[in-house]
């Protein structure tokens, strides 16, 4: 695991400093939230699986995008109704405090759901 969390450590250091910031929060809010999961990087961003595929997280230029499938979005419509969501996707945009209690929030519900399959 050690060489796959250099990789997200990787990921994280090509953004600058202030971006790197969020997404170490986010990388901490999930471990927090999954501490049996495990870390790697899968379609080119940082990827916690447990039982399959948990949540991903991304930076990009104007936002950060948290993917927790698409039972995490439609669990939490109403919390994440002032963001912009797709089927499986929220953007955070970078110019509103991103909702880092909400990311640890979804993240458990995806860990009860994986260990219930």
């Amino acid at each position: 695991m050690a060489d796959k969390a250099k990789a997200i450590d990787a990921y994280i250091s090509r953004f600058p400093a202030d971006k790197q910031e969020i997404l170490k929060n986010v990388r901490d809010v999930i471990r927090k939230a999954a501490p049996n999961a495990e870390e790697i990087i899968n379609y080119d961003i940082p990827t916690f699986v447990l039982h399959g595929n948990l949540v991903h997280f991304g930076g990009f230029k104007k936002h950060l995008g948290f993917y927790p499938t698409p039972s995490g979005i439609s669990e939490f419509t109403n919390e994440l109704s002032e963001y912009i969501t797709a089927k499986g996707s929220v953007k955070f945009l970078y110019t509103k405090p991103i909702p880092y209690e909400l990311i640890g929030k979804i993240t458990q519900f995806r860990v009860k759901e994986q260990l219930e399959e």
